[in-house]
């Protein structure tokens, strides 16, 4: 399938999922809605656990099908976006959407910014006050 479409999909997909609460995440404050961070799932191992057993009423758990294609998994709401390792692998590059891995030293970082303001490259994850 093209990419495209692979991203529509993934789109509707995203619209309809529903949210996977946490068991007992409306009960418990700490885990519930008045915490600023997002509540995160946890798999439910109980014996008698009624979302586990996906009993009516209860919370769905998240399952396989509420997934991106794998083709497009990671990609940008745009579509396509390369991530730069390194320099070499910006030299091969002509034109696109690219990011810089969040895993890449300042040193590397500024060197690879400096190639691509030069090859006039758009890297999405640098703020314009450091492209200058």
């Amino acid at each position: 399938m093209e990419t495209k479409n692979l991203l529509e999909i993934r789109k509707s997909i995203k619209k309809r999922k529903p949210l996977f609460r946490r068991k007992d995440s409306y009960k418990v404050s700490k885990i519930g809605k008045r915490r600023k961070k997002k509540i995160k799932w946890r798999r439910p191992r109980g014996k008698d656990n009624k979302i586990r057993q996906r009993r009516v009423g209860y919370p769905m758990p998240p399952s396989i099908g509420w997934g991106s294609p794998r083709k497009v998994k990671g990609f940008l709401k745009e579509g396509y976006v390369k991530r730069i390792f390194n320099i070499e692998e910006l030299n091969q590059l002509k034109e696109g959407t690219n990011i810089i891995l969040a895993k890449i030293g300042k040193k590397k970082r500024m060197g690879i910014i400096k190639k691509a303001v030069e090859k006039k490259i758009n890297i999405l994850n640098v703020k314009e006050d450091i492209k200058k």
